[in-house]
This record gives C-alpha cells, structure tokens and sequence, in this order.
C-alpha cells in the first residue's frame, strides 16, 4: 500500500532531510585519505544525535552501524570497518535520517582525490542519471517513467544498471511501497505518480556488469565482476504536481 502524505508530513520529511543533508555535510568536511571507515562512520552518528535525530540504519534488521560505505567495486550495505579510505577510491556513502516518526534517505559517491577516468566518468553519470530520473516524478507520469529515463541515458554508455536493487517509498517507516527500478521494467503493475508521494530515487550503477553477488557477512553487495560501482540517492516529493527534492547535496559542495 502507498502511502500519501499531506502538507504536514512532508514538511516533517523535509526537517529529517535537513539534518541528513547536513551530515553528508560533515562527512564532506572530514573525509580524507588515511582515515578508516568506522571513524567517518562515528562522526556521522554523532553529529546526528547531537540534532536530536537517529541513525535510521542502525539496527535495522540488525546493521551495526550508521553509515553504509562501500567502496570501489562494492554496490551498497558496506558495514563500516577499520578499512583505510584511500587516493584513488570511490567511496558510496548511504545514510537515512529518523526524527519526529519520519524518515529521509541519501546516498553520494565521494572521488578521493585524483580517480582514474573510468571511476570519475561513472561517477558524473550516475549522479546525472538521478537527476534525469527526478523530472520523471510528477503528475501525468508513472513510477516506471523514473526508470525508463534512467535506463536511456545510462544504456548507450555501456554501464550496468543493478536490476536487484530499488529505490523505494519512504515516510513513517524507511522501506515502503512502491518500489522504484531504475530500469524500463514495464512488465510491472503501472503505478501513477500521484500528489504526496514520497520516494527515494537511488541509480546504483555499475562500469560493466549488472550483476551482484552478496559478502559473507551477508550485507556487502558487490559488483560480480568487481567492476567499480557508483550510487546517488535523494529522497523526493511530489508537491503541486512537480518533484521537490527534500535532501541536497548543497552542504557536500561547500566542503569538498
């Protein structure tokens, strides 16, 4: 069941938006060659419960930790480890936001300092990519929309879209209907875009395969190939029948 929400609920949303968007600030501001993951990982707990907030992943379904970092060939779920972020690394970091019984979802892909031109060109795509899938999101469309433009810009680059995994609805709980491809998966039901959605638009795409396979410890999603792999989300509204992306990247660009 999708659920709607009013003026009200998205404005709640958008305060959870907020403090997220401002953590990926300091996670800009800090992030550096030599530093492990578990440290950046500390900084982002901390700056979220000092708003009053929670770290939406923590605990859920039993993750251990705040942050979600995969680097390089790894998709998504990373669990933050005593790992040393290096020159040369992408690094997809995925993180939500709980506060006041809503939830805000965002992901960006850091470049540490100079990445070779396979990495950088993935990257700007991708996060192109999340932008052209947003302007799908509004009346007179479908979810399907978001995909399909998706899927026709990130195609003819030869990349690989991930299939296994979704965007999603988000509100009063992190993971709701509908799930959101980002590719043209136009045997699924047609769900309309409607006034009040709110969902989380998040490409995760791959430099070769589409493929995945999962770690051993169960959370690490890998490309199969080991190919590296790159991921944007934003959590997004449908407001006056236009997209209004809740979460920003603004905080991110002043410090890096």
């Amino acid at each position: 069941m999708i659920h709607l929400k009013n003026s009200d609920q998205i404005k709640l949303i958008s305060k959870s938006a907020d403090i997220l968007s401002r953590t990926f600030g300091e996670i800009a501001k800090n992030i550096k060659e030599g530093m492990t993951e578990l440290e950046l990982d500390k900084i982002a707990r901390e700056y979220i419960e000092s708003n009053d907030a929670k770290p939406a992943f923590l605990g859920l379904n039993n993750f251990p930790n705040t942050l979600c970092i995969s680097k390089n060939h790894k998709v998504v779920h990373g669990i933050p480890s005593s790992d040393i972020i290096e020159e040369g690394d992408i690094v997809s970091i995925d993180c939500g936001v709980y506060k006041d019984g809503f939830f805000s979802d965002q992901a960006y892909t850091f470049e540490m300092g100079k990445v070779d031109d396979d990495k950088r060109k993935l990257v700007e795509a991708t996060k192109k990519s999340l932008y052209i899938g947003i302007e799908e999101f509004r009346l007179g469309n479908t979810i399907n929309d978001i995909g399909k433009a998706i899927e026709e810009f990130i195609k003819p680059l030869g990349y690989g879209i991930i299939r296994d995994l979704v965007g999603h609805g988000i509100g009063a709980e992190v993971h709701e209907a509908p799930q959101v491809p980002n590719y043209n998966a136009n045997t699924l039901p047609i769900i309309k875009v409607r006034e009040g959605m709110v969902i989380a638009i998040e490409p995760m795409i791959n430099l070769k395969t589409n493929k995945v396979s999962v770690m051993k410890d169960k959370w690490t999603i890998v490309s199969r190939d080991r190919s590296p792999s790159a991921h944007f989300e934003h959590t997004v509204a449908v407001v006056d029948g236009e997209p209004k992306i809740l979460t920003t990247f603004d905080y991110i660009y002043e410090n890096i």
